[in-house]
């Protein structure tokens, strides 16, 4: 499996914070009422949701499709199966070079881009200093690191030491490195099934996984598919909820996964700039954007950089993102929002209306 289940990695999601509001209802007075088919299971340790709204007969196979599909994302970049491509990289002596996949090389394209655009925000060789705090498969006691583990944690990463060859779509390194997909895998699997639908003409869907989701189309009351994003409290309280037609959503949390000691709390959300868990305030992070694997690692990046820095980026880059901000009260959250999700909001309130 990916390492999405157990202890989670540093990057790993909260996505128990994003959840969708689906109602299982047909329209009333339709000459033809559309099929309804549900679809759940689970991978990379972690469950998975599909909703279809089919005009035509879905194919009699379609769950066995989607789980092959599954399978072979987890083939691909699991850190658990040691004939993975990804396990296998990681395995691969300095400067040598292999062949990656069409699913491997994708994420790693997208990840390099992301890496860029957030100045390193974003980084997926961050294991090493996930695994030194404590929030990687091996326990640590909650143990905290001296600085000199930490330097020399942070010598073994950094995104430019991956090298990506056009030329024959292969990868090597030039350092020692151990990639982790974790924080942007879910989402680009969310993509490889909603592509599948599409290529099967159902246009009309919810695909979730783990908490990360792309929508398309109406819901079965043939309306705009409503998203409900909840406060980062063991409440699980609805925050806002917004109505998507045709978009990707993803949520990182800071509030579940972390450990304190001497009165000091520590995040499981590492920062690969600095090698330490992140400490300011921002709780919650949503984005929407076109791909899920875009919303994915962003909802990371934006995590990792507080809410400050992320509002000036998000709003650079045309990014609709919304967060929830602790207050000196830890049980309030501020919200705050980029400029290009002000559109969701503006639909959710004409859909409450309706």
């Amino acid at each position: 499996m990916i390492l999405f289940g157990n202890k989670m990695t540093g990057l790993v999601k909260a996505s128990f914070l994003l959840s969708a509001l689906v109602a299982l209802l047909l329209t009333a007075g339709c000459d033809h009422a559309p099929e309804i088919v549900q679809i759940s299971g689970s991978k990379f340790g972690t469950s998975y949701n599909i909703t279809i709204v089919a005009d035509q007969p879905a194919p009699a196979d379609l769950a066995e499709r989607i789980d092959a599909a599954l399978d072979v994302v987890d083939l691909s970049m699991s850190t658990y199966k040691s004939e993975s491509a990804l396990s296998q990289f990681n395995r691969l002596p300095v400067g040598e070079e292999v062949g990656a996949s069409q699913e491997l090389w994708t994420v790693l394209q997208t990840s390099r881009q992301i890496w860029q655009k957030s100045a390193g925000a974003f980084d997926p060789s961050v294991g090493p200093l996930v695994d030194l705090w404590g929030f990687g498969p091996q326990m640590t006691n909650d143990q905290i690191p001296t600085d000199d583990e930490i330097t020399q944690a942070l010598v073994t990463t950094g995104y430019q030491h991956l090298i990506l060859n056009p030329t024959n779509q292969s990868i090597s390194k030039d350092l020692a490195l151990r990639l982790d997909l974790s924080a942007v895998a879910k989402g680009y699997a969310v993509d490889q099934i909603a592509e599948l639908l599409e290529m099967l003409a159902l246009p009309d869907y919810l695909v979730e996984v783990g908490g990360e989701m792309r929508v398309s189309g109406l819901n079965p009351k043939g309306q705009p598919w409503r998203i409900a994003i909840e406060t980062p409290d063991a409440m699980g309280r609805v925050d806002n909820i917004i109505a998507l037609e045709s978009a990707a959503v993803a949520t990182s949390g800071d509030y579940r996964n972390y450990f304190e000691k001497d009165g000091e709390r520590y995040s499981h959300s590492i920062d690969p700039r600095t090698g330490r868990p992140i400490k300011h305030r921002l709780a919650s992070v949503t984005v929407v954007t076109d791909r899920c694997i875009d919303a994915d690692a962003w909802a990371t990046a934006f995590l990792v950089m507080g809410d400050e820095a992320a509002l000036e980026i998000a709003n650079q880059q045309s990014i609709a993102v919304y967060m929830l901000v602790k207050a000196e009260d830890e049980d309030q959250f501020t919200a705050v929002h980029s400029d290009a999700f002000k559109q969701y909001l503006t639909a959710a309130a004409a859909d409450s209306e309706n």
